[in-house]
């Protein structure tokens, strides 16, 4: 068939689209030690390259991949996990869609391909089984434990002891035994409920999640001498934690983002003042200097 010059740019985006998701594919099909997840991405690599074949018979033209997206996704999984940057690619399709329907309008017999290649692309992309995403339910768990707990009593200490050296080694001491309080408490919990068969890997999940935590929120009391200036630096710290993983829960499960990430924030907040104004009360009501 004979295309025009608007159409044909408009196909070679679309076909641009589909060799960079092939290498995209295709490269984490290799990096995946699970043997399903491995199948189930080659597979989406084939349906790729052969959506990009469809399209080159149109064009009649060889399209390069747009290399920096293969390796910002690349990275993407190996830092977040191959379930996060598949859907974040996709989610990144907003302007390939607008173009589709355009393409649909001037190319009706294109409407199937397209049509099969984000129902079918969706149905294998819930197919794909990643233990970080198993044990998200416990990283959370470990995660606003530590950010509620530990931000509120390092508001507090700074008030009551104002020396960055001792509410920093108290704030260690407390983080780490809360630590492993929450994960033994999170193993008995599993445990009891039956619904997690590996519930060492959750309690591991749950503790370690908790002690990366409090060594980020401790650590401006490490290296600052002036309490006041640590603290807004922890709370900081404390709210781009909150966005990263609940930016990374909402892209991976598909939930969303600005209600749970403006809950956790405002709790933290909240719990924060409360407990400086603890902090506040200890001092001047009871008189203890340190």
């Amino acid at each position: 068939m004979t295309i025009d010059s608007e159409l044909k740019e408009q196909l070679l985006f679309v076909q641009k689209n589909e060799i960079t998701e092939f290498y995209v594919y295709s490269y984490l099909s290799r990096i995946v030690k699970d043997k399903n997840n491995s199948e189930v991405l080659s597979k989406i690599a084939h349906d790729e390259l052969a959506h990009y074949n469809y399209w080159k018979k149109l064009t009649n033209t060889e399209v390069k991949p747009n290399r920096f997206k293969v390796y910002f996704y690349n990275f993407m999984a190996r830092l977040f996990g191959i379930t996060f940057s598949i859907k974040l690619m996709e989610k990144g399709e907003q302007k390939a869609e607008r173009f589709y329907s355009s393409i649909v309008d001037k190319l009706p017999e294109a409407e199937k391909i397209l049509a099969e290649e984000n129902s079918h692309e969706n149905a294998l992309i819930d197919m794909l089984d990643e233990e970080k995403l198993k044990y998200a339910g416990s990283i959370v768990l470990g995660l606003n434990d530590a950010l509620i707990e530990l931000t509120g009593a390092l508001a507090g200490l700074t008030f009551a002891i104002q020396k960055t050296q001792i509410i920093a080694l108290a704030g260690l001491i407390t983080g780490i035994a809360a630590s492993f309080s929450m994960a033994a408490s999170n193993y008995l919990s599993e445990k009891a409920e039956g619904e997690n068969k590996n519930y060492l890997k959750s309690a591991f999940y749950t503790g370690g999640a908790y002690i990366i935590t409090v060594i980020l929120l401790v650590l401006p009391y490490l290296l600052l001498s002036n309490p006041f200036i640590a603290l807004p630096i922890t709370i900081g710290i404390a709210i781009f934690i909150i966005f990263i993983f609940n930016y990374y829960i909402s892209v991976a499960k598909d939930l969303s983002f600005k209600h749970r990430f403006l809950e956790m924030v405002v709790l933290n907040l909240v719990v924060t003042a409360i407990t400086f104004g603890i902090g506040i009360l200890v001092r001047e009501g009871l008189g203890i200097e340190v």
